[in-house]
């Protein structure tokens, strides 16, 4: 089976040949045998590629512009459905190819890109991962991110309630502090000296009371 590309050499169109330059870069890079068939010099290729283009697959004008890949006779896509089956990683199956040996993922059958219906589901088989087992790690995964999340919430929640409650805290240490000093004034005792200068001001004040009361009782005892 030989993969044929309807291009054309002397297109004024930039877009037109980087779009042929990835499509042959890529299976050269595949190693896959193909044969690029230049529509610009050949009108017998030209009418052929049109001629075998789906119509569905046609543009409005129904003038299909290259590249254009076949296997044989059967028609495999545009550069768009190429490009969507490299990303699949489904080059072989949009080729109509047997993946080569030691491929690890399941090649999409062509007709889900020539079709109706398109699927991006590709189970790993040979040499990798079955679909189920990828899921139950794609599951772990997000439920480790969960819980890390919910971790580091909880963190956050616990440190904002500390800076609540540092202001708080420090409020009532100085509390304390000014109550001890309050205490300390209190039981301070009083020495000697002070007590002897106490007792004198309480003689003298009972003195001068005494001699206030002593003229007016010798007034009442006239």
């Amino acid at each position: 089976m030989v993969i044929k590309v309807f291009l054309a050499s002397s297109s004024g169109s930039t877009a037109i040949k980087k779009k042929q330059q990835d499509v042959l870069g890529f299976l050269e890079a595949l190693k896959v045998d193909y044969a690029s068939l230049d529509i610009a010099c050949n009108e017998d290729n030209r009418m052929w590629m049109r001629e075998n283009v789906p119509v569905e697959k046609k543009p409005t004008n129904g003038i299909p512009l290259p590249p254009q890949i076949f296997n044989e006779e059967s028609y495999c896509g545009d550069y768009e459905t190429f490009f969507d089956a490299k990303e699949d990683n489904a080059v072989f199956a949009f080729l109509g190819l047997p993946p080569p040996p030691g491929s690890k993922k399941r090649e999409v059958p062509m007709e889900e890109f020539n079709g109706d219906e398109h699927t991006d589901e590709v189970e790993a088989e040979v040499g990798g991962e079955t679909g189920e087992e990828a899921a139950e790690e794609d599951a772990a995964a997000e439920e480790k991110v969960a819980k890390e999340e919910e971790e580091e919430a909880v963190e956050n929640t616990e440190e904002a309630a500390e800076d609540t409650k540092a202001p708080v805290k420090q409020e009532e240490a100085q509390e304390e502090v000014e109550d001890e000093e309050a205490k300390g004034e209190d039981d301070h005792p009083v020495s000697e000296g002070e007590e002897d200068l106490g007792s004198e001001e309480e003689e003298e004040l009972r003195q001068l009371e005494e001699e206030e009361e002593a003229p007016e009782q010798e007034e009442e005892d006239e």
